[in-house]
């Protein structure tokens, strides 16, 4: 029930775009249609689904005060977690050129139509926060780490999609010109993160 409650939470209570603004100049700029919003969505979750949990190891076994006391007693002592950030980003650009590889290998449409943001994941404020989240919250154990992962994944795969949705119907709609492109966009994306707010009232 544990893992349940902490997808549910991390997709919509903690959402990364609606609760914390992570990620914004991507969500922004890809969403535009909703096949080049799922594309980007789908790459977020697999290097958030991977990352997280490798990270969340190098933390707990390797960088944290006293983790690499499994080597002996000699080693209690030390103390890596000035390296925290370093690794953490050398992970998530690690798994992002994999899934720059992949996308151009086997989907090279999306790959040209994704451009400059797809290496960009590297970048991308919830991918590493995501990290820093699970560092700030100790979860109990990888499995935790994970599940959070997925759920932020899919919360931030939600949110691109849905304002990805909107923005194609908005195409024919009348829109004041001073508004059209990014203005309506920051509009639309201020109500649909009151709109999520609705979920904080739920106690998991």
């Amino acid at each position: 029930m544990e893992y349940v409650n902490t997808f549910i939470k991390a997709i919509f209570i903690e959402n990364m775009i609606f609760a914390y603004f992570l990620g914004m100049c991507s969500y922004l700029a890809v969403s535009k249609t909703v096949k080049t919003a799922v594309g980007l969505g789908l790459a977020v979750i697999f290097v958030l689904g991977f990352t997280v949990p490798i990270n969340y190891l190098l933390e707990n076994y390797l960088m944290k005060a006293g983790a690499l006391s499994w080597m002996g007693p000699d080693y209690a002592a030390i103390d890596l977690s000035f390296l925290s950030f370093i690794m953490f980003i050398a992970v998530v650009a690690s798994f992002v050129q994999l899934v720059e590889m992949a996308v151009e290998k086997f989907a090279p449409a999306l790959y040209a139509s994704l451009g400059i943001f797809l290496p960009l994941i590297a970048v991308n404020c919830s991918i590493l926060g995501g990290a820093l989240f699970m560092q700030e919250r100790q979860f109990s154990n990888v499995g935790m780490a994970t599940v959070f992962a997925f759920g932020s994944g899919v919360g931030w795969l939600l949110a691109i999609v849905a304002l990805a949705a909107i923005r194609e119907k908005l195409r024919y709609s009348n829109v004041p010109p001073a508004l059209r492109g990014l203005g309506i966009t920051f509009i639309i994306t201020g109500l649909m993160g009151m709109a999520f707010m609705s979920f904080m009232g739920i106690s998991l």
